[in-house]
């Protein structure tokens, strides 16, 4: 993006369409397809620039990704009502009376009230989020108390299955735990092409949603006020864990549990043994960059979830749910 003062001397360039709304330009691209860098890239950034202007803004995009919008066009069409422009295949000379350049950002999945234009917060954003995918309303309980009454029913939590690193490599085990301690399970592994007006439903039907550190969780968008969420939590990468995930979702009004797991839960304990910096010295491999954190830690990485260690977590968890 240029931006190019005209001087007096100069002509200047004549309007091919004039409007009289501001404008927001801004950049699509980077790690978008990462649901975690969706919303902490771009939608809260967004929603923090385009929110106050109540749908009379135009969206102009460059590096445009028409998958995004697609994608995410209930959340679009709450913020304007105006046709979103691809600025790199745009001809026209378009003339604003305001125009804001790039979007505003506090920090990763978060909302700092006193900078935000309207004082905004995160629970703004969550129940802003809600109301454009037409879920129930910021009053309403999570289900299991909105159904209390029901003896058979049992509070519902979406497992998070990850599919490539920090799996659940006793999946089956867990579920069966899970179960046991009373919960009804919902799994799922949310892709990419999900149907998001569905899968956003079926968060809203359950009272926690748990998976291992990863963008997953980031879906917590869609729960209810008080709903949970049970955070696993990889060996070597407490240190980040709760700036990702933790502040977040207490920010946005929902309980969070966090459990960290121990070496003998962590499948690299087998692939390089007590001895190895690995293990015995996560702070020294952390010292190496995060090349070296996201290669061990995040990416080599699988979960055998001890669930009578996990227990007390999970009982919190339900504790927060009754």
């Amino acid at each position: 993006m240029t931006i190019k003062s005209v001087n007096s001397s100069e002509p200047e360039p004549i309007c091919t369409s004039k409007h009289h709304i501001p404008a927001i330009v801004f950049a699509l691209g980077g790690l978008t397809a990462n649901v975690w860098h969706d919303f902490s890239d771009v939608l809260v950034p967004l929603f923090l620039t385009a929110r106050q202007f109540n749908r009379d803004v135009q969206l102009i995009i460059t590096n445009n990704q028409p998958w995004f919008i697609k994608k995410y066009s209930a959340i679009f069409s709450r913020l304007t009502r105006h046709e979103i422009i691809d600025f790199d295949s745009d001809g026209q000379i378009r003339c604003y009376p305001h125009v804001i350049v790039g979007l505003r950002s506090h920090r990763d999945l978060g909302i700092d009230p006193s900078s935000s234009p309207q004082n905004y917060t995160m629970v703004d954003f969550r129940l802003f989020v809600r109301e454009a995918y037409g879920l129930p309303a910021a009053e309403v309980d999570i289900p299991y108390k909105a159904d209390k009454d029901d003896p058979d029913k049992k509070p519902r939590i979406m497992l998070i299955d990850r599919g490539k690193s920090r799996r659940f490599v006793n999946v089956a085990h867990v579920v069966q735990g899970l179960d046991w301690f009373g919960f009804e399970v919902v799994k799922a592994d949310p892709k990419i092409d999900s149907n998001l007006d569905e899968f956003v439903r079926l968060v809203d039907s359950c009272d926690a949603i748990m998976g291992v550190h990863g963008a997953g969780l980031t879906n917590m968008v869609f729960l209810r006020s008080g709903g949970v969420v049970v955070h696993i939590v990889p060996y070597g990468i407490k240190f980040m864990a709760d700036g990702f995930y933790g502040a977040p979702a207490r920010d946005m009004g929902l309980r969070h549990v966090e459990y960290s797991i121990s070496p003998e839960e962590s499948t690299l304990l087998e692939k390089y043994g007590w001895n190895h910096t690995v293990i015995n010295d996560p702070e020294t491999i952390r010292k190496g960059g995060w090349e070296k954190v996201a290669e061990f830690y995040m990416s080599k990485q699988d979960i055998v979830l001890n669930m009578t260690r996990f227990g007390p977590s999970l009982l919190n968890a339900i504790e927060f749910i009754m």
